[in-house]
Formats: structure tokens, sequence, C-alpha cells
């Protein structure tokens, strides 16, 4: 404003002295109108610089919008998609079979059974296809307040059911797919909600959460490894303990020890099955788990896990020899383990990382006198006939009087590695795990076809290679890879995966023994060369 000033009156001393003539009344004139323009001129500019300012926050909040729809949302969506090509193989060792239609006696005097004796077999699924599509959603719905939801579909090339993977050889996969494991088994196109959950954290401002829905019990650490996944964080639950989808709940905690980093407990509860209404008919119970894990040390290069966990009233299709009653069902008692893992990560060792792994369990069954009831032997080859009974891990002797219950402990071992290229992505990979006669894991959903190798009493060894595809990833958790790999089963005792009757050593195994008759076809070995071809997003 000054400036302007000094420039009119020194452009007012160049006018020539006659126009000093004016009067000074319109020399006051000019000042005053020269003074309105300039209070007018000062107006404009200052609705100009108003308006810039208005725009530069309107830019602001443009600005703020753009980085919100880049960055953390209410709602996150993810996935993966699988094909998976498997070459399946297996031996069957000689062995009689239980069949209610037959009458075998092994010799003149000796009883009549309902076993049929078997030659030893092979057999075989050159080509078996398989697609796997998930869905993986999360949701912001309120602070502290978190839903996640996953959806899979798992089904066989040419095939509605999953009759192609069921067979008659393990009880996990031949009892076709149960409520823990849909989605986990291949079976048709439907897309199921294999988890569902809400996630209620920072309870009253401290270290405490609380989660309930159907529960991520499934792809436990270190089975992330062999699956080039993530570990399933806080809500994981170590692999050779449980692969079981469940719906349930959990109470966690996870305080701030300097020592301890990453340190966390969580007591969990889950439904393994519903048994209905109760009644005269219907008295059986319902089965329930509750597990106690222990997380004293969680960072990226090293991991401890320890659990302990308890299944009451474990139940089985039961029937009391009569084809008119049909089946029934029982509980036969339960079961405890306590188990746990550890992991760990050497960066840089030559070319690449290296992670290694060992697990390791143990099993206990506390039966009751409930039994699976067979048709087994006459004396006379007529309608009359004797059962058999198989309970929790055990046999009962049909020709005593007393159910012969007994407790039996089980063992298993899981270990391995992986060596990781980075300048090729490139990932070697070899695991072995090992169970004893009596183990028995909870295990029917891990990714295997022949029958979950968790579960096996015997060795597995199992070899692959991960190859990365170099590709810049679009979506947040992209990235593409295809997998190679060969599993080798040498199974040592019968009923893998089964929790009824007692385990019986395959080589003792003859087409001439009735005492030793099985349910299930026993095979001896088995081996599967599998490759995939996976996107996640």
């Amino acid at each position: 404003m000054r400036i302007i000033l000094v420039l009119i009156l020194s452009f007012s001393l160049l006018l020539p002295i006659s126009s000093f003539a004016a009067s000074q009344d319109e020399l006051l004139m000019k000042i005053d109108a020269l003074s309105k323009e300039l209070d007018k001129l000062k107006k404009q500019m200052d609705e100009i610089k108003t308006s810039d300012v208005q725009k530069e926050e309107r830019i602001t909040k443009v600005e703020a919008k753009a980085e919100s729809a880049s960055g953390p949302s209410w709602l996150e969506i993810g996935g993966d998609y699988r094909f998976r090509f498997d070459s399946l193989k297996g031996s069957v060792h000689d062995y009689m079979q239980y069949d209610p239609s037959a009458s075998y006696q092994p010799a003149p005097g000796y009883p009549y059974f309902h076993t049929t004796g078997m030659a030893g077999y092979d057999v075989k699924n050159g080509s078996l296809l398989t697609n796997r599509f998930g869905l993986n959603l999360k949701a912001n719905a309120t602070e502290d307040i978190q839903v996640k939801a996953r959806l899979l579909m798992y089904k066989v090339w040419g095939h509605g059911t999953e009759t192609p993977v069921q067979g008659s050889y393990f009880a996990d996969r031949a009892m076709g797919v149960f409520d823990g494991t849909v989605g986990h088994v291949p079976s048709d196109n439907s897309l199921r909600v294999d988890t569902a959950y809400a996630t209620w954290s920072n309870i009253a401002d401290a270290p405490v959460w609380f989660s309930i829905g159907r529960r991520p019990s499934t792809g436990g650490i270190p089975s992330n490894i062999k699956q080039n996944a993530e570990k399933v964080g806080t809500a994981g639950i170590p692999a050779i303990m449980v692969n079981y989808a469940f719906d349930g709940l959990t109470l966690g905690f996870a305080p701030d020890i300097p020592n301890m980093p990453g340190a966390y407990a969580k007591l969990c509860y889950g439904r393994g099955y519903d048994s209905g209404y109760k009644s005269d008919y219907n008295t059986l119970k319902d089965t329930d788990f509750l597990g106690l894990n222990f997380v004293p040390y969680d960072t990226d290069k090293f991991h401890v896990e320890l659990q302990f966990q308890k299944g009451w009233n474990i139940f089985n299709t039961t029937s009391d020899g009569n084809s008119t009653t049909g089946p029934v069902s029982v509980n036969m008692g339960d079961i405890t383990w306590v188990g746990g893992v550890a992991t760990g990560k050497i960066e840089k060792l030559g070319a690449g990382d290296l992670n290694l792994f060992v697990s390791a369990a143990l099993s206990k069954t506390h039966p009751n006198s409930n039994v699976f009831a067979m048709p087994f032997f006459s004396m006379d080859g007529g309608t009359t006939w004797t059962n058999a009974g198989f309970g929790l891990m055990y046999d009962d002797d049909p020709m005593t009087a007393e159910v012969d219950k007994k407790s039996h402990s089980g063992s298993a071992i899981y270990l391995g590695g992986r060596y990781d290229l980075k300048s090729t992505g490139t990932k070697l990979g070899f695991e072995y795990n090992h169970g004893s006669k009596y183990w028995i894991g909870m295990v029917p959903a891990d990714d295997d076809i022949w029958t979950s190798k968790l579960g096996t009493r015997g060795n597995v060894y199992e070899f692959y290679v991960i190859q990365e595809l170099n590709k810049k990833p679009i979506a947040k958790r992209g990235k593409a890879f295809v997998r190679v790999g060969y599993q080798y089963y040498k199974f040592n005792y019968t009923g893998s995966n089964n929790w009824v009757g007692e385990p019986k050593k395959i080589e003792d195994l003859s087409t001439m023994d009735p005492s030793l008759a099985q349910m299930f076809a026993p095979i001896k070995k088995a081996q599967d060369l599998y490759a995939t071809f996976e996107v996640i997003f």
C-alpha cells in the first residue's frame, strides 16, 4: 500500500507546474478517490488469497483420500488358487477282511468266522488332478474388534464328490469328509466356510484378546514352511497337535516381557461334535476339546511353542451285530495330548537362508467299556454270532465276559528344513516324521492325499522343490510359484489316523489268521509324486 502511494506522489511531481493551479478541494477529492480505489484493490487481493487457501485445503483433502485408498482399509480381500497333480501308488499286505456275508472255517472243529482272506495287491491313481480356491476376508468393524473369514473350494477334476480320494484304506479318508475337514479334502465345487471368527483385542486396555467362531486350527506351524506360506499368528496351533477346523473360542494374553519377545499364552475350547437332543434313545454326549497353548519366544528367527490338550467323549458309530437295529453311536473315552514345536532361521548361510524345525508329541487314551461291535464268529456256522469288540485303541476279546479295556500311550516326531536360494527364488525342502504303534493324532485335515502323514504309525519321508516366479507383485500378498514333491510312506502298524481297535503289526497279517482281521485294507507302503501351480493374491 505504501509503495503504491509513493509511486503516485512521485508521478505527480512529473506533472506540469500548471496542474498545481487546481484548488485544494480538487486535490483532496482526487486523493479520496485514489484511497477508495486502493481499498477496492486490497479487498480483491484478500478475496484471491482466501480462494487460494480454500483450494489448497481441497487439494490436501483429496491427497489424503488418495493415500487412504491405497493404504489400510476397513475391508481387505485376498486369496489363493492351486492346481495340483498327484501320481499315487500303494501296496496292500496280505490280510483277512471282516465280511458279514462270509463264513470262513480255518479247519474242521474250528469256529466259523465272518472273514475273507485277501491276498496282497497294488493300488494306484496315475493322474489325480485337483483345483483348490480360497478367498480371505478381513474387516475392521470397530476399534479393537475385527472379523476374519476364509472360504474354500477343493475338488477333483471330472468328479463332484470325494470318491476318487476316499478309498478303503484309512479312516480319515474312507469315512468321507468331516465337518472339520471340509475344504481340506477334495469333495465338490461348493465354496464353503473354512473359518469365520471375531476377535476383540486390547480388552480393558490390557494385552488380552478374546476370539470366537470357526477358528483357524488348520495349517499350523511348521506345515506352513512346505506350503510356502506365512505362519499363522497367535491364532495358530502346532501342526502335529491339531489339524482340524474347530468351532470354538480363545482367550489370550500377550505380556511385554523383555527377555521373552513375542511371548503369549492362550486357552482354547472347541466343540468337535454336537450329539443333538438327549433322550432314552440318544444318550450320546457332546465331544469337546480344551487346549492350553504357551509361546515363550516368537521372533522371525526363532519360535518355540508348547501345547497341552484333551478331548472328551471321543465317539464312533457302532453296531450290535443285529442288522435290524442298524448302527448306533457311542462315546468311547477321552484322549490327552502334549507336545510342541521349535523353528529357527539361519540367514545368509552360503547362498541363502536355512529354515529348520523339530516337533514332537505324546498321546494317551482313557477308554471306557463302549466298543465298536462286529459279528465275528459262531461255533456252528449258523445265525447266532458272537461279536468282536473294538474300543478306544484296544480289542475286546469276545471269549471273555469282562471288557479288556486298556489305556495306551503313543508318540510322534516331525522334523525337517528348507533352504532358500534368494538369487533364483528356489527353495529346497526335506521332511521326516515317525509315529509309534499307539500314536493317535487329531490331524485329518492335513494337506495329504493318501492320509494325514502326521497321523502315520510308521515313517514318512518327503522331498520338495519350490520355484517362485520372478513377477512383480500387484496384489498386496501377490506371488506365484511351482512346487514339485515326493512322499514315501512306510507303515509299521495298522490303523493310522484311526482310534478304533488295537493296532496290528502289518508284517504279522496273513490270509489265514482271522484273529488279525481288519476293517480297512492295510497298506504297507505308499508313494505320492505331486506338482502344483499356486497363485496368492
